[in-house]
């Protein structure tokens, strides 16, 4: 059965192949701020549910987009919680904050010390993606979209399915 920080670690591969960037399980735990162990078992459980190919070690874009589209916020749902610093999340970074003008809703934030937003928190799939976000712009685009998706109203989520199809390049 799938974890929440498998998807993260499925995505920090997508983020990885697009670059043609090579890795290895401590390289990875290093970036996602999570231990060898804990990235190799998220690896393992990830190839058992079809979602990366075992013999290219790459993840099958086809069946992400699709779990991500269509069953991510029922496994996963989004959780809510008080006004707090964070860092921005769903349609309130780029790519989706372009499309939307920005009112005096609240924000959604990932909770994180460093962050610089006032905003509701908005649960990160594992707690060391705000952490790991900051030295990937490519992995934080991919996680904010798949918040958007996860907890956003139905004009968000439907833009960021498109985003994250485009990004994943799967044909809409």
């Amino acid at each position: 059965m799938l974890k929440p920080q498998d998807i993260v670690i499925i995505l920090k591969l997508v983020a990885k192949t697009a670059a043609n960037s090579p890795w290895n399980f401590a390289s990875l735990a290093k970036e996602l701020y999570m231990s060898s162990s804990e990235v190799h078992a998220g690896f393992k459980r990830a190839v058992k549910s079809q979602l990366i190919n075992p013999q290219t070690r790459e993840p099958n874009l086809s069946a992400v987009a699709e779990f991500i589209v269509h069953g991510l916020r029922y496994v996963f749902p989004a959780e809510h919680g008080e006004i707090t610093r964070g860092l921005p999340t769903a349609h309130a970074v780029s790519p989706l904050a372009d499309h939307f003008v920005v009112s005096y809703e609240i924000l959604p934030v990932w909770p994180y010390e460093k962050g610089t937003i006032l905003g509701q928190s908005f649960l990160p799939l594992y707690e060391s993606v705000p952490r790991a976000v900051e030295i990937d712009p490519v992995l934080y685009e991919l996680l904010a979209l798949v918040d958007a998706i996860r907890g956003g109203r139905a004009r968000e989520r439907n833009l960021a399915v498109k985003e994250l199809k485009l990004r994943l390049g799967v044909n809409q």
